[in-house]
């Protein structure tokens, strides 16, 4: 990689199928970011830890998933992949930053709120303190910029407020030459990493219902496309796709209280690689039935060479042992930058130095 280029980090958790929001809403992205950027692409299993996954299944979904990333274009010849548990500086990290945020902060979050209700009592440290090791899963690799929704925006705030205590806190051990030599000269231990929004992001919603994102974690496999669907497939789910009786608008403020008929205009359009003018005024006036083979052949030109190149490496040992392999030279060359930071950071906070050799 080159050493001039700025570095992107992101991560997904092997929690569930990836589909059609995921692919469009971050992975296409990432593939695009790895001609312009050094990418770091991680399967955060540790994070899935909090949904208290089966040990098998763990193993079978963070293979699955890299197989998926791998298949969408994220090429191991230009990028890191690798999974999260395989570098253990993530939690090492983790426990200094857990020790630097405030729990007024991480009360704060809305994506805690939203998964624990009532019962917030009742949920693990872990799901509480999961922006603490995302933090460390971004800072660790001293990343320039994450690609971000709008969902996770909140969590990368709170990752730069991390990063400017720490440096605050331990300014003076910064100051006094507490880099790691091996690292180069910095000025603060952790740069503040901006978001990285891509144009035109569009949040791709449920075909069930056009009011919620399309979501891995919902119970009907209807509600969403996921990249392993075959043509069939594909297929039915979009014709029972969840639409109004009227004709396709012609202006786009006449989408707004057609929630359903909005959403399968955006797939169309990111799929098209169009803006959501443009199609709306290709498709106005169509009924449905008319609309929906249009974009049934637009998903399957986009997902189908995907599904197929995902296949190749799942459905036979050989293949997956082949991405497991992936993962762990990635996590080789991870670990090699994750150590560098570490090193940093062990002597800033005070521990005593490992013996060398």
């Amino acid at each position: 990689m080159s050493a001039f280029r700025q570095l992107v980090f992101s991560g997904v958790q092997p929690t569930g199928n990836l589909h059609l929001g995921n692919y469009l809403g971050a992975i296409k992205n990432w593939v695009a970011l790895q001609d312009k950027y050094d990418c770091i692409y991680c399967v955060v299993d540790m994070h899935a830890l909090t949904t208290n996954p089966e040990p098998g299944e763990l193993r079978a979904r963070t293979v699955d998933t890299a197989a998926a990333l791998l298949a969408a274009g994220v090429d191991p010849a230009k990028s890191i992949l690798f999974n999260q548990s395989r570098v253990l500086q993530h939690a090492e990290l983790a426990w200094v930053l857990n020790c630097v945020a405030r729990m007024g902060w991480l009360s704060r979050m809305t994506q805690f709120k939203d998964k624990t209700g009532k019962n917030s009592e009742k949920a693990s440290v872990g799901l509480f303190a999961y922006p603490c090791l995302m933090a460390a899963d971004i800072l660790l690799y001293r990343a320039a910029y994450v690609p971000v929704g709008e969902d996770q925006k909140q969590h990368l705030e709170l990752t730069r407020d991390i990063a400017a205590k720490f440096n605050a806190d331990y300014a003076a051990g910064i100051a006094a030459g507490g880099q790691n030599p091996a690292a180069g000269a910095v000025k603060c231990a952790f740069p503040l990493p901006e978001p990285l929004i891509p144009p035109a992001a569009q949040r791709i919603m449920s075909l069930r219902d056009g009011t919620k994102k399309m979501s891995k974690s919902d119970p009907s496999d209807m509600s969403r496309i996921n990249l392993k669907d075959d043509k069939d497939t594909i297929a039915r789910k979009i014709r029972k796709a969840k639409t109004d009786s009227a004709p396709l608008p012609a202006a786009a403020e006449e989408l707004e209280d057609r929630p359903e008929a909005k959403n399968l205009l955006n797939i169309y359009a990111a799929v098209t690689g169009r803006d959501l003018p443009a199609v709306i005024m290709e498709t106005a006036g169509q009924e449905f039935s008319a609309f929906k083979p249009r974009l049934i052949e637009a998903l399957i030109a986009e997902i189908a060479p995907i599904n197929a190149r995902y296949q190749e490496l799942v459905k036979t040992k050989a293949g997956r042992d082949k991405v497991n392999g992936i993962l762990k030279e990635g996590a080789e060359k991870a670990a090699e930058k994750a150590e560098a930071t570490m090193k940093n950071v062990r002597h800033i906070v005070g521990y005593l130095r490992q013996k060398q050799g």
